[in-house]
């Protein structure tokens, strides 16, 4: 019970942060989409390093324990083109859908709709896909610091640098 408290809490606070930093607006969506606003890529590029940083403090700190998912391209690529092509049709990622209908945004309804019926078609098509699909490019649960055979503070490091670079570019062309 206390898991899904602090799950509530959590994500009760990114939504905030996703409506006081406009991503949940169409226009920042379909800015993103046609790479001519990057506010969208600069909000999860900055959530991606504070939970890098957390998460792999934490970790270290020995507070938690990491519960890495199989690396598998049967199931990255076809789950990424699905929610690409769902995010161009729609105009709405599935948080940003769902944060989008809590501002009243009826439009993001269809977003909703569409993950349950997504989320209902996986589960009738797990039990065909994992003895197929989900087969295919398995590499295991590896982090990239494992693949590489360096510590996860050298990559941390590295990745934080790299995008503050990239919103520094972002800025001096005025995306």
């Amino acid at each position: 019970m206390k898991m899904l408290a602090y799950g509530f809490i959590t994500g009760i606070l990114f939504g905030f942060l996703l409506q006081k930093g406009r991503v949940l607006r169409y226009d920042k969506q379909l800015g993103a989409l046609r790479l001519i606003d990057m506010t969208i890529v600069k909000f999860m590029l900055t959530s991606i390093m504070v939970g890098m940083v957390g998460i792999y403090l934490l970790k270290d700190l020995g507070i938690i324990e990491l519960s890495v998912k199989a690396a598998i391209l049967g199931a990255v690529i076809p789950g990424g083109l699905i929610f690409g092509i769902g995010w161009g049709f729609l105009g709405y990622c599935p948080g940003t859908s769902v944060g989008a209908l809590g501002e009243g945004r009826w439009d993001a309804l269809w977003g909703v709709f569409g993950m349950l019926a997504g989320a209902g078609l996986y589960a009738e098509a797990y039990p065909f896909m994992k003895s197929t699909l989900l087969t295919v490019g398995n590499y295991g649960k590896i982090t990239l610091p494992q693949a590489l055979g360096v510590s996860h503070w050298i990559v941390i490091p590295l990745f934080v640098v790299v995008c503050l670079a990239l919103f520094r570019w972002f800025e001096k062309k005025g995306l």
